[in-house]
């Protein structure tokens, strides 16, 4: 078993390899401007080596870390007036804590919202006036709660539900509350509710009870315009992702229809005009800007690859975050300018990825792959599964598959079903055999990989962090001779333990993947658990898992181990002192280069 053996010495940049450099460099986030101080920003970057906050005044050029902690800070919102940074403070990643403040000009901390006790978050939304907020909460015995706050008043509820909901936006005025919910019992697709600040209904939108079609609804901000009651939302009528604008007041809906072939976000132009369209299709993604008026759609010009962020700024420019498998990511802006460019060293680049169509038993399915400039098969071959499972993986750069590809693996990721990016069908198939359904679409890429000469089949790694994680040991053990070995981060390993110790919201989406509790169908749980096939495992597996995991508790994976252990099972454990993943560099450095000796080991030459 490996355990923290603390960090080796620091290398010099001449000396360091370039895996090591991409997690090095230093990288910031988009960043995010005040609505009535646009020269003032908040960012997220990881230049002290732990990612925290940093703010920036873009008429000085003068930038500040906000937040300082051990296990590093992603959490924070720029008030509109530009005076305060609220903050999420946990314990050691636990995602279990309170929101605190801080003034942009600095200076110390304290509580945002005095009287509401720790809780999981579940939205934020912060008022123009500098003084009013609205803060969701999570908790296991309250399920959601969402609270008015208020400069020197007590916190009043305004809405509480034991299904999971979340505070959407707060109107520009101030007037109204857009929150999403499931009190239907769906934690995949969401209904709508506008609220008054005093907690009074002023409208409803649920497109889950349309005949047998399941479908979501999300918030996309209120119009940026005093009295304009007109809600931006994104809809699933038509099978995909699309925005549509719904005047709450009097119930009238703009159906944008858009003629995309992907799935389709937008956001509000600062005056209210246009919208700024985030067009995602097969794994990539561009830009539009829509004219609500002339009903019009201009495509902003962009490189090939993945944009992470955009946002449109008071002068009409857009900055964006853009990144492809081959090139590191970049603050960019229409106006030509690199908007954040961070000092010290600089990101090596990584190979392109290729696209790879492979027919499934649902369906055919997308899978990206990377390998060593030049190289031939059969190679090693790492199938890097990613979590979610509503996400997917697409042309973006990504340091974790291009140190696997400079030590002369393939790498090969599959957008499963399950994923987003695809179509609802798609993303919905994922229902009740949990698990066994993406394995199912794992296996056919890697027959097609073994068949076209790319992978060797002696040589196959499965690996993914989070619910990547989870289908690594749940192939492991269902899959025993499709794979060499496995890799696990952050898994759901016995999922009726997990279930019980995880946090609420994550509760609800179990009850809807799997139609129910453990004690409802647990014949569902059971088919869909690793610790149902552990002692079928063959393969050497390596785990690591953060103690302080709410998503993926560490009891859960105790009780695998422990199975791993009774037969001897060939098995690595490593433990560290955070939650789903860590924001330290070194640390996040250590479990790479752990992984990579695990598979160095283990695997054939």
């Amino acid at each position: 078993m490996t355990e923290s053996n603390g960090s080796a010495a620091p290398k010099r940049n001449e000396d360091m390899p370039d895996w090591e450099k991409r997690f090095r460099a230093p990288r910031v986030s988009l960043p995010e401007w005040a609505e009535d101080a646009p020269d003032r920003s908040l960012f997220v970057s990881n230049a002290t080596g732990t990612y925290e906050l940093y703010a920036w005044d873009r008429a000085t050029g003068a930038q500040r870390q906000v937040t300082d902690r051990p296990n590093g800070t992603t959490d924070g919102v720029l008030s509109p007036d530009g005076a305060w940074i609220w903050w999420f403070d946990d314990k050691d990643g636990d995602e279990f804590g309170v929101w605190r403040r801080q003034s942009f000009d600095g200076g110390p901390d304290e509580l945002a919202a005095p009287g509401l006790d720790a809780s999981y978050p579940a939205g934020l939304a912060l008022g123009r006036d500098g003084a009013t907020a609205v803060v969701g909460r999570s908790t296991d015995e309250d399920g959601t709660t969402l609270h008015l706050v208020r400069a020197g008043s007590d916190p009043v509820e305004i809405y509480r539900h034991r299904e999971s909901a979340g505070v959407g936006d707060l109107s520009h005025d101030g007037s109204l509350v857009a929150i999403e919910h499931t009190e239907h019992g769906d934690a995949m697709h969401s209904a709508l509710r506008v609220l008054r600040p005093d907690g009074t209904r002023v409208a409803e939108l649920d497109d889950t009870k349309d005949g047998t079609r399941e479908l979501g609804l999300e918030v996309l901000g209120f119009a940026p315009v005093d009295g304009d009651t007109r809600l931006l939302i994104g809809h699933q009528r038509r099978g995909r992702w699309e925005p549509l604008v719904w005047d709450v007041a009097t119930g009238e809906e703009t159906d944008l229809a858009l003629d995309l072939p992907g799935d389709v976000s937008a956001e509000w132009y600062p005056d209210g005009s246009g919208l700024l369209v985030v067009h995602s299709f097969e794994a990539r993604s561009e830009l539009f800007r829509y004219d609500l008026a002339g009903r019009a759609l201009e495509r902003i010009p962009t490189p090939p690859g993945t944009v992470s962020g955009a946002s449109a700024r008071p002068d009409g420019s857009v900055e964006y975050l853009w990144s492809s498998a081959a090139e590191p990511p970049a603050v960019r802006s229409t106006t030509g300018e690199v908007v954040l460019d961070p000092p010290g060293m600089k990101s090596p680049g990584s190979v392109p990825v290729e696209d790879v169509w492979v027919d499934g038993p649902g369906g055919r399915i997308h899978a990206l792959v990377q390998k060593p400039a030049g190289a031939t098969g059969p190679l090693p071959t790492v199938f890097d599964i990613h979590g979610g499972p509503t996400w997917h993986d697409s042309d973006a750069f990504a340091a974790g598959p291009a140190a696997w590809v400079d030590h002369g693996y393939a790498v090969i990721r599959v957008n499963y079903r399950g994923s987003t990016g695809y179509g609802r069908a798609w993303t919905d198939a994922l229902k009740h055999r949990v698990g066994l359904i993406e394995l199912e679409d794992v296996a056919a890429v890697r027959d097609w990989a073994v068949a076209s000469g790319l992978a060797d089949p002696g040589r196959l790694v499965l690996t993914g962090g989070s619910w990547g994680g989870y289908l690594t040991l749940l192939g492991l053990g269902t899959q025993p001779d499709a794979w060499t070995l496995g890799i696990a981060a952050v898994p759901v390993a016995d999922y009726v333990t997990a279930y019980h110790d995880e946090m609420e919201a994550l509760k609800a989406m179990d009850r809807t993947l799997l139609g129910g509790t453990p004690e409802e169908v647990p014949e569902r749980f059971e088919a869909s658990s690793p610790l149902t096939y552990v002692d079928k495992v063959t393969a050497p597996v390596y785990i690591s898992a953060g103690v302080n995991d709410p998503r993926c508790p560490i009891r859960q994976i105790e009780n695998y181990v422990k199975r791993l252990e009774a037969r001897d099972a060939v098995h690595e454990v490593y433990r560290y002192d955070a939650g789903h993943g860590s924001l330290v560099v070194d640390e996040r450095i250590k479990q790479v280069r752990l992984e990579l000796e695990f598979a160095q080991r283990h695997l054939a030459t």
